[in-house]
């Protein structure tokens, strides 16, 4: 088929990789498609078009999305699909030696030509070459809005800003999404009413770094006066705030936690290290000494907080000793979730160039090290919830067959969740529930009467 005819019903289906910043523009692009003359289905390998939005962030997720292009070039060689796009992090990444290394792909398109998806696909059934599509519109902030979920219609992501003007040496994404951007309040009151009015019941705030929202025009407290303005929004539930940096978590932003009904106490902060010099080496401006107080502050301010964070281990020059320090915050901090990544030397940043590197198999010695210490942590914390009542976010049945949900301390795809005994509810409903055990990182819980 070289070109489209007016009777001929398109399909296309849509592999997304990577973060949650990544599956907006998935749904994003499923929004435009849908507007369009193709029919989305979600059988990916018998469609006329694939698309692989792809993560480009670290070496593993770009072997993923390499993986995921031959996959469905072999099934193009079958005659089972006609095209394949590949869009998103990695594809802004590599430009057009992606497609030098990867030729079966019949068009590239980067992030700033997202919304124009739709026509790309057409474009592509009359192309007589792979088409590259990488304008970075790098001033440009994506409105979200006419998305196609792919969440649980009762909760979504709000991505409230673009890229990053963090200086990190270990991190790619600047190079991949340019500088930090904020979306407008108008803008970002209008997608969560857009998506309450769907049947969002709860809504996770997503950014490289969200309390740097306002300060690009600006303006301070840009994420308090947005949360101001979120919490007015009539039948929202549960506001979740995703991605803070630990050095500017101001007073006023958890004194706006502290106080609200509906902003969660949630507090996902990626510390990334501990020690002064690896954070200095990072080009973080958070130090061990600011962490501590900011996590005491935390904890003072709401005891029932939770703490969720990410750390790095095996960065050039780790020393033991700067390992074990970190091993000793982390058992002092008790964390209520913890993601540990190795270090990867990513090409185009700094920490690629630094001496000491360290071996694979020491730097995963030590994520299993840290993991060990993080899980012994969580299963004592969770033993102490048996007894507590909990409201809980009905999510529905998983592969298992058990009714799930969540309750204010877990965000949704990244963290435990709670199993259900008893449970008669809808998806979407808030419960009230008791713990009654234990599972591994999952807790469980009966529903009560209400």
């Amino acid at each position: 088929m070289n070109e489209i005819n007016q009777n001929t019903e398109i399909t296309v289906a849509m592999v997304s990789l990577g973060c949650p910043k990544n599956q907006v523009d998935a749904e994003s692009m499923l929004g435009k498609i849908a507007q369009s003359d193709f029919i989305i289905t979600t059988d990916i390998d018998d469609t006329d078009v694939i698309i692989i939005n792809t993560c480009g962030f670290i070496d593993p997720a770009k072997k993923e999305a390499i993986s995921e292009m031959r996959y469905f070039a072999q099934l193009k060689e079958q005659g089972q699909i006609q095209k394949i796009i590949a869009t998103g992090c990695l594809t802004q990444r590599m430009g057009e030696k992606l497609l030098e290394r990867e030729p079966y792909l019949d068009a590239i398109v980067g992030l700033g030509e997202r919304d124009n998806i739709a026509d790309i696909i057409k474009e592509s059934f009359v192309a007589t070459e792979p088409l590259v599509h990488l304008e970075r519109k790098d001033g440009f902030v994506s409105d979200d809005s006419a998305r196609l979920l792919t969440t649980p219609p009762h909760w979504a992501y709000l991505r409230i800003s673009e890229g990053c003007n963090r200086k990190c040496t270990f991190c790619t994404i600047p190079q991949i999404r340019g500088s930090f951007r904020s979306k407008p309040i108008e803008m970002l009151v209008s997608e969560a009413k857009e998506l309450v009015n769907s049947g969002a019941k709860e809504l996770d705030l997503i950014a490289q770094d969200s309390n740097y929202y306002g300060k690009d025009h600006g303006k301070s407290n840009g994420l308090v006066k947005l949360l101001d303005e979120l919490e007015k929004i009539e039948n929202l539930e549960w506001i979740r705030v995703m991605y803070l940096y630990p050095a500017t978590v101001t007073d006023e932003l958890i004194k706006k936690i502290a106080s609200s009904k509906k902003v969660l106490n949630y507090f996902d902060i990626p510390i990334q290290h501990i020690n002064n010099e690896i954070l200095s080496s990072m080009q973080r401006s958070d130090t061990k000494e600011k962490t501590t107080k900011l996590i005491e502050r935390v904890r003072e301010t709401m005891p029932d907080a939770v703490i969720r964070t990410t750390v790095i281990v095996g960065y050039p020059g780790e020393s033991s000793e700067q390992f074990d320090e970190l091993i000793k915050f982390i058992k002092w901090a008790k964390f209520d979730a913890l993601g540990c990544f190795p270090y990867y030397a990513e090409k185009g940043t700094p920490a690629q160039k630094l001496k000491g590197q360290i071996k694979g198999k020491l730097k995963q010695k030590r994520v299993e090290e840290v993991m060990l210490t993080q899980q012994k942590i969580v299963f004592e914390k969770n033993a102490k919830l048996i007894g507590k009542e909990l409201q809980v976010a009905y999510d529905g049945i998983d592969e298992n067959n058990e009714h799930i949900g969540r309750y204010y301390g877990q965000a949704p795809q990244i963290d435990g969740v709670c199993i259900i005994d008893n449970c008669n509810a809808n998806r979407g409903d808030f419960l009230r529930t008791k713990v009654i055990g234990t599972r591994d990182y999952d807790i469980i819980v009966e529903q009560l009467a209400k």
